[in-house]
């Protein structure tokens, strides 16, 4: 996959533990960002639309998170929260790039993260 103008870089690939979260700030957004088992890697709005629950630090299963404040499952490839719960998060496009993690489709404004 080729890097557009709509996709910055904003990790190492090496920094992304598999099945840890981790948050990264670009502009005023909170990202969450998973590496999964399979070594997919996933790029989220940090905020469980329930509580606020910081999804960064929530337990990874499969292609889901998990709410550490109230254990909502969370989709990590739609952003979907599971039944019986109901709510939506923002996900967003990611690509690995020689050993870089990107993201892409964030706000305009928040394009102005600088490189690491």
């Amino acid at each position: 996959m080729s890097v557009t103008r709509e996709m910055m870089k904003v990790m190492k690939l090496e920094e992304l533990k598999p099945q840890i979260g981790k948050e990264v700030r670009v502009g005023d957004e909170s990202v969450a960002l998973f590496r999964l088992s399979n070594g997919e890697v996933r790029a989220v709005s940090n905020r469980c639309p329930h509580k606020n629950g910081p999804l960064a630090e929530g337990i990874v299963s499969g292609e889901f998170v998990f709410c550490p404040l109230h254990d909502w499952k969370i989709s990590l490839t739609t952003g979907e929260v599971q039944k019986p719960d109901d709510g939506c998060i923002q996900t967003y496009e990611t690509a690995v790039i020689d050993g870089y993690v990107y993201i892409g489709g964030l706000k305009e404004h928040e394009k102005h993260h600088s490189d690491r």
